[in-house]
Formats: structure tokens, C-alpha cells, sequence
């Protein structure tokens, strides 16, 4: 019998880690997500056949029926950063769970973040909380996975504060003493595997973060030091920030929203008392180990070593 497993958002910077996983424990995978031709790509991670792109937006019924049904296991990675937070991560999850509890799924693990709060001032935040609730409704079993800012080759982080470092001729900072602690891809991807292996992760919440807090400004210390760039760090006032803020939702990509502001004014560490990555058997990366190696190319001369003439 061949084991089906579906990742929604599969094409993604998690998703894409979680269905290399999948693939390798012989897992036939169905990437379902907005753009079947984007997961083609992935293709090459599996057998021929073994991984199915299959065009299955979570905001819509009909898609996520077809990409659940037959489906031992459902890997939700979706989320987005800006856009319509309900429809996405409020609805999208309690859709899943409803849809995939009626196709008969054995497991379902989710991927939310830390600071999901139905009470966050947050729309992003209270859209993670939203969906949380409205999974587990159907899905009592779900395990839910909440990473800090996870960090990777293709991440958001360091690739955008790094192209910062080598464009600006200073790095701005915004809420600078806010906490973080920052998570590699791969062990986010590995707690996806973990969960799924483990019987006691059914119906349980894990906070994801790595061995180290770190506040902003020290993050952006990190990246400035890392790309080789003498850049000095400026505060920038709230009040500039929210400006820019309000300015950039005109943008189709805004380098900052009105929402993204909110979050970046509340720290985004691991609960005390929460489950971690160590209850799942796995040892959190440090992002020392991983990224100087992202921050290569934003060196001067992409990290290339010239050599002389003559």
C-alpha cells in the first residue's frame, strides 16, 4: 500500500523541506498549493512520481477536499506575511481540519507561529490564533508547531536584512530590544517528522525556537558584521516607522505594514513551561552554524576572492 501525504504550501521555504522529508521516509507527496507549476520543481526530490503537484487552494473548498482525500498524513506550511490573514490562516486551517477529518487523515500537523493570540492587537496574530482553534475544532489531534522567525537557505530574514546591509549606507533599527529566537529550517522540518513519528504529539502545541535569544539590534549587529558591510545602526522613531508602515501597504511587496509594526513591538520567544523542540527528541541549530554561509553573497564581491593579474 503506498502512504499519501499532502503539504499544503508545500512549495514553500518550510514546505519545501518537509516534503524532501517525506519523500525520503517513501512517502508519496502531494504538493497542493495556488501554482501547480511552481512544485513542479520539486520533482526531482523524489522518484518519478512520487511527488504530485496538485493545484489546491486552502481558501477553497472543492481543492482541498481533492488534496486530502486518500491521504494518510496533511502537512499545513501555509501562512503569509501580509494580505488577507482571515481567509488564509483564520479559515484556510479550520477548513483543513474539517475536510481532512472527513477523508479519514490518520495524522495533521500544522505550522503556526509563536505569539498567535486571539486577543494580539495583531491581525496577523489573532488570524494564527483563529485558526489554531478552528483546526483543533474538527481535528482534536492535530499537532501544532509554533516556530519563531525561522531562518534558511531562501529565508525572508537574512536575505532581506542582508541586501539592507549591502544597499543602505546604514542599517535601520526598529524596536531594537525586542526578542527573538530565531529557529533553522531544517529543525522546523524535522519536528514535522518528529510529530509525525511520535503517538504523544497528537492533540499537542510546540513551541519551535533555537538555542539562543536574541534581540533585534543584535540580530542586525549579526548581519552587518556577517556581510562585511560598515554600516551604523540608527533607531528609527516609532513615529517615522509607522509613516513608512502606512506608506508601504501601497506597495504589491511593502517592505513594512501597519501589522508587521505591531509584531515587531512584542518578543518572539519560546513560552516558559511550553513543549520545545528538546520534547521532540531534536537539538535546535544555533544560527551561527548556518548563517554566514546565507550572508556569503551580500559580502563584498558576493565572497568572491579576486586574484591578481599578471
Amino acid at each position: 500500500m503506498r502512504k499519501v501525504a499532502t503539504v499544503f504550501g508545500g512549495a514553500g521555504f518550510i514546505g519545501r523541506q518537509v516534503v524532501q522529508r517525506l519523500a525520503r521516509e517513501d512517502y508519496v507527496v502531494r504538493v497542493a498549493g495556488r501554482d501547480a507549476v511552481r512544485a513542479r520543481a520539486l520533482q526531482t526530490m523524489g522518484r518519478v512520481g512520487q511527488i504530485a503537484p496538485i493545484a489546491a487552494d486552502i481558501t477553497e473548498e472543492a481543492g482541498v477536499a481533492r488534496a486530502v482525500e486518500g491521504a494518510e498524513v496533511v502537512v499545513n506550511a501555509v501562512g503569509i506575511l501580509h494580505g488577507d490573514f482571515e481567509r488564509v490562516q483564520a479559515e484556510g486551517p479550520e477548513r483543513l481540519g474539517r475536510l481532512a477529518a472527513a477523508a479519514g487523515v490518520a495524522k495533521l500537523v500544522h505550522i503556526s507561529a509563536i505569539g498567535a493570540d486571539a486577543a494580539s492587537p495583531s491581525r496577523y496574530a489573532r488570524s494564527k490564533a483563529l485558526g489554531e482553534e478552528g483546526l483543533r475544532r474538527h481535528f482534536p489531534a492535530a499537532t501544532i508547531l509554533r516556530p519563531s522567525i525561522v531562518f534558511g537557505p531562501g529565508d525572508g530574514f537574512f536575505g532581506r536584512f542582508g541586501q539592507m546591509a549591502m544597499l543602505l549606507p546604514f542599517m535601520p533599527v526598529i524596536a531594537g530590544e525586542t526578542r527573538f529566537q530565531p529557529v533553522y529550517v531544517g529543525d522546523v522540518a524535522d519536528a514535522v517528522m518528529a510529530a509525525l513519528r511520535r503517538p504523544e504529539a497528537a492533540g499537542r502545541t510546540y513551541e519551535l525556537g533555537g538555542p539562543r535569544v536574541w534581540s533585534f539590534r543584535e540580530l542586525l549587529a549579526f548581519i552587518v558584521k556577517e556581510t562585511g558591510r560598515k554600516r551604523r545602526l540608527v533607531e528609527i522613531p516609532m513615529g517615522l516607522a509607522r509613516l513608512q508602515a502606512r506608506l508601504g501597504e501601497w506597495l504589491p511587496n511593502p517592505p513594512l505594514t501597519r501589522d508587521q509594526l505591531l509584531l515587531l513591538q512584542r518578543d518572539n520567544v519560546v513560552g516558559e513551561g511550553a513543549l520545545t523542540l528538546a520534547d521532540l527528541g531534536i537539538a535546535p541549530q544555533p544560527v551561527e552554524a548556518h548563517a554566514p554561509a546565507l550572508l556569503a553573497r551580500f559580502r563584498p564581491g558576493g565572497n568572491r576572492r579576486v586574484r591578481p593579474m599578471g
